[in-house]
């Protein structure tokens, strides 16, 4: 796979992995072997990500990860489809912390869980039924555990 991955990070260099990184977490996600894709991660602080979830969800606090598929506007004939594009992801790097010492997991991990987790979301899966959810859980844990890391769900 090619993947063409672009980071920005506002949140400050502490406790956030390197691009390299997130190229490889995305990189182990079957459904992306062999193809060409694009994906934009944007690592910000706890308002930002509360603004983030507040504009496009409606909830007004800061949470681990947004994900944003890419759509062309109505008759845009887009060439970044075509070349892979699949979309953004909002990482809120306090939250994505906190997360990890409460549950007691290695920072770096709940990284790479979020990030597969956001990817598949641009890829099309969700968890808001039962059998979605259970699905995606199965394909996150299968993934993780190909990069040697545990059931995030456990």
């Amino acid at each position: 796979m090619t993947i063409s991955l672009y980071l920005r990070n506002e949140a400050g260099r502490r406790g956030v992995p390197l691009k390299s990184s997130f190229a490889r977490w995305i990189d182990a996600i079957p459904a992306l072997r062999r193809r060409r894709c694009e994906v934009n991660i944007l690592v910000v602080g706890a308002s930002e990500g509360r603004r983030f979830n507040r504009e496009f969800r409606g909830k007004d606090y800061a949470t681990n990860v947004l994900s944003f598929p890419y759509e062309p506007l109505k008759g845009e004939q887009s060439r970044l489809r075509s070349a892979g594009l699949l979309g953004d992801l909002v990482i809120c790097a306090p939250i994505v912390a906190r997360e990890a010492a409460e549950q007691g997991k290695p920072l770096r991990q709940h990284y790479a869980h979020l990030t597969i987790h956001g990817v598949l979301h641009l890829l099309g899966h969700d968890h808001v039924k039962p059998a979605e959810a259970a699905r995606m859980e199965t394909l996150e844990i299968h993934i993780l555990a190909g990069m040697g890391i545990a059931d995030p769900y456990v």
